[in-house]
């Protein structure tokens, strides 16, 4: 037995300029919009602004989000949302914003510390509305059940997973990623590829997740090399953005693996991209968990193009790694752990954060410390 849950979502260009409209619906007259430094300046920024107040909702802005954001900004976040007498959050740009955005709901309808809420289902009270616009195309945080935030005193990131997290509306304009640089671009494309395989060898998969994380991986396989090399065509974009759309709804409710229980125990220790972790470490997770998972992982190696009837299962393993790694490699992504300053004798703290992390419970096997640093290692 399954559940699944989503946000309505609008999908297409445009999409974007309907947050007014959205925000009348949910009866809003004043909506906290959380950004970050890079875009609070941003024509798309200024649009959704525009579309609110159209609707007769006054706005107060928040940018003071990290690239990882903290608990400390949630919290100062919550302070300026309670302080403005808001009743909804629009957030607007990646993954961070988005999530930050999550923590100040909760926090201002719980009266509770963020950190409070680590866990799975350990969020009381749902948030105020929330209207998620992105401007990436990767962290899926528009459609998912997560948050994750770094706790500033551990150095860790945190996983709140709950349905009270799921934004009330997702408003998906492929329009808003061409702002993007194409290292932003390659590292939120390979987020997405990896939100999709950990959710399809997840062991709480089901057929609707299934479907949506083959077709993500398929579209992004085809489509992020191709947007690197030609930004600004939007049909392109359009193809990621719906990858990540649909891994995003995939990894949201069959939940991930040890490549984010790792990414995330790397991001809170070293202020890393997200991406990028994923990235460095999604093939040596996949050579691990192979055999454990084989025949899903023979269904992801078809939808990555490879060939696989009539190889063994070595061969099909190999050829997948393989082709992660050349893509990731044809995407710009070239650096080690190493060359992010990670250093050797910092990973068994790291493999122990990881097993901790409530995304290694649905990695198709069960992890040793030994097993974490030796992929930490790998990737070193």
């Amino acid at each position: 037995m399954r559940k699944f849950v989503a946000p309505e979502i609008i999908f297409g260009v445009g999409s974007s300029l309907l947050a007014g409209q959205y925000a009348e619906n949910f009866g809003v007259r004043r909506a906290l919009i959380v950004t970050d430094p890079g875009i609070v300046n941003c024509s798309w920024v200024h649009a959704v602004q525009e579309s609110l107040q159209r609707s007769g909702v006054e706005t107060v802005v928040f940018s003071n989000v990290s690239e990882n954001p903290r608990d400390t900004e949630v919290m100062s976040g919550a302070d300026i949302y309670l302080e403005n007498d808001c009743d909804c959050i629009v957030a607007v740009g990646g993954g961070s914003p988005m999530d930050c955005a999550k923590g100040i709901g909760i926090v201002s309808t719980n009266n509770a510390h963020i950190l409070s809420f680590e866990g799975v289902d350990m969020v009381e009270v749902p948030g105020p509305p929330l209207i998620c616009i992105p401007t990436t195309a990767g962290s899926s945080a528009d459609v998912s059940q997560f948050a994750i935030i770094t706790d500033t005193k551990r150095d860790v990131k945190i996983s709140i997973v709950s349905k009270a997290m799921v934004p009330d509306a997702a408003l998906i304009d492929p329009k808003l990623t061409t702002t993007m640089n194409l290292q932003l671009t390659a590292a939120t494309g390979m987020d997405a590829l990896t939100h999709a395989m950990e959710a399809y060898v997840s062991n709480a998969n089901s057929a609707l997740t299934d479907l949506l994380a083959l077709d993500a991986i398929k579209l992004v396989r085809s489509n992020l090399v191709k947007v690197i090399k030609d930004p600004g065509n939007i049909e392109l974009r359009g193809h990621v953005m719906l990858g990540s759309m649909q891994a995003g709804l995939a990894f949201s409710n069959a939940i991930l693996g040890a490549v984010h229980a790792m990414a995330h125990s790397l991001g809170g220790h070293l202020d890393l991209p997200h991406g990028e972790c994923n990235a460095i470490l999604l093939p040596y997770v996949v050579r691990i968990n192979f055999p454990y998972a084989e025949e899903r992982y023979r269904n992801i190696a078809e939808a990555m193009g490879n060939v696989v009837e009539g190889k063994t299962g070595d061969d099909v393993c190999e050829s997948l790694v393989e082709s992660i790694i050349d893509m990731r490699r044809k995407a710009g992504i070239t650096k080690s752990l190493r060359d992010f300053g990670l250093e050797k004798a910092e990973i068994p703290k790291l493999a122990e954060l990881a097993l901790k992390d409530a995304c290694m419970v649905t990695n198709p096997v069960e992890l040793t410390q030994q097993d974490v640093e030796k992929i930490y290692e790998a990737a070193f």
